[in-house]
């Protein structure tokens, strides 16, 4: 393994159909492992053969047909791959592995929650917030030095959204959320990487709606993906990069990869 990591995390809604800013990203930013959130792929159909040709050999998969569906791709070695049910109904949303230095990786998409902060009219907002809770459940039992990473759907501080009060009552930033946030934050020693090294208010996002003709133009931005680490990992994080330049590439996701670099 080298001396120095570099982990990417990439909600790319639909590796087949971005699979070409997905292989210039790689060639650009030269990651060592890359985790792939909202692939919309069953593992059969994943397309292995442009990440194995730029070095990519060691490829865990957990997809499912058109839907969620995560990834890691790495140039080093992974064992000891899982993948839990946090969304109780055998959704693909989390794949983790152990890297050869002992820690875990976890990568997960936490579920969108639908449209109304209300778990009693829009059950999926109940989906959501159990989602949390069971990984929190797992946070408070985690004794081994880990690295999670994902799309979180949650912008939890008021520096992480383009308007604090006017996404006040919006899911992904409903303090309902935020606070469900804070006890997974809080069950372990986890550092919010992001945060640590762009601390608030400075601004910082990761998703731009697509709604937006021009994304740039109004910068109505949220900070949905993150990237964690326990206290012992986190204090090998040497850089934070998010890459907002990709949200204006040809075809785009409406997430940019962010990138922690590890001094390991």
């Amino acid at each position: 393994m080298a001396d120095t990591l570099k982990i990417v995390s990439w909600n790319i809604n639909s590796v087949r159909f971005r699979i070409e800013i997905v292989e210039r990203f790689l060639k650009e930013a030269q990651p060592d492992i890359l985790c792939l959130q909202e692939t919309k792929v069953i593992d059969g159909d994943f397309p292995k053969a442009p990440f194995r040709k730029l070095g990519y050999d060691h490829i865990v998969l957990h997809g499912q047909r058109m839907h969620h569906g995560v990834a890691i791709l790495s140039r080093v070695p992974l064992a000891e791959d899982d993948r839990l049910d946090w969304q109780a109904n055998r959704e693909a949303r989390h794949v983790g592995v152990r890297l050869e230095n002992g820690v875990r990786l976890e990568n997960v998409y936490v579920p969108a929650g639908g449209d109304v902060p209300d778990r009693e009219i829009n059950p999926k907002f109940g989906q959501k917030l159990d989602f949390v809770d069971r990984m929190t459940r797992w946070s408070e039992t985690l004794y081994v030095p880990t690295i999670l990473v994902g799309d979180f759907n949650i912008a939890p501080l008021e520096a992480d959204v383009w308007n604090h009060k006017q996404l006040l009552k919006v899911v992904s930033h409903t303090p309902i959320e935020v606070e469900a946030l804070g006890g997974l934050k809080a069950s372990n020693s986890w550092v919010d990487l992001g945060r640590h090294f762009y601390p608030a208010p400075a601004r910082l996002h990761t998703w731009w709606s697509y709604r937006s003709p021009d994304w740039t133009k109004n910068d109505r931005g949220r900070r949905l993906d993150h990237m964690w680490a326990t206290g012992d990992v986190a204090a090998t994080a040497t850089a934070h990069t998010v890459f907002e330049e990709c949200r204006s590439w040809l075809k785009p996701s409406d997430h940019v990869p962010i990138m922690t670099e590890f001094a390991l």
